[in-house]
């Protein structure tokens, strides 16, 4: 079947993600960290690929499957890649990757300030050159149906809790990082429940 032969190879990619693979947006990028990671279903497509692929997550179930699958992979050494850390305090060096990605994590971020702390800790990571790839709960296009708590956060229309951004937020923080948008941000509004918006930026 065609779709098992997608999913073999790609896993249960995000499909914005996806997008810009198709486009050949990193088809120079040699190093790849999922910040967030969970176990894994953004980076089949990197491991099969031949890059070197990195990932952190603080749920340590997560980081032992993702170590198990990683482990088919000879140019990767899961123990030394795959690690049990959070966001806001990534174990890496300054410049270390050509690819960041960031997929449905910052909406947990507890206030702005943890926001803030996790995408610097990103960039930091990031080198000069490199892409940043985020998807994040918004606002965007829901405004009069989510219900603002505090500290960044708000009520989806589905019952969820989340910290939300918008369209503002998003352009005014690529030029405070001193990033570029390299696709415009795109945002899908999923039958008025919640709203989840591509945020692509070239370091």
């Amino acid at each position: 079947m065609k779709s098992e032969h997608i999913r073999e190879t790609f896993g249960n990619i995000d499909i914005y993600l996806f997008d810009q693979l198709l486009k050949g947006t990193y088809d120079g990028c040699k190093t790849v960290l999922d910040a967030g990671c969970g176990t894994g279903r953004n980076l089949l497509y990197f491991l099969r690929s031949g890059v070197q692929v990195y990932g952190v997550d603080q749920n340590p179930e997560a980081i032992a499957q993702l170590k198990d699958l990683a482990g088919a992979f000879p140019h990767i050494n899961p123990e030394e890649n795959f690690r049990i850390a959070a966001v806001e305090q990534l174990p890496f060096e300054n410049e270390s990757f050509d690819l960041v990605i960031s997929s449905a994590v910052l909406h947990f971020a507890e206030n702005q300030e943890h926001f803030e702390a996790m995408l610097s800790s990103m960039w930091r990571v990031l080198k000069p050159g490199g892409y940043f790839f985020c998807r994040l709960a918004s606002e965007i296009g829901i405004e009069s149906l989510v219900r603002f708590i505090g500290n960044g956060r708000y009520i989806l229309p589905d019952g969820s809790e989340r910290f939300l951004v918008n369209q503002e937020m998003l352009a005014r923080l690529t030029k405070k990082l001193g990033g570029q948008l390299h696709e415009p941000i795109k945002t899908t509004n999923v039958q008025n429940m919640r709203a989840m918006t591509t945020w692509c930026v070239r370091k």
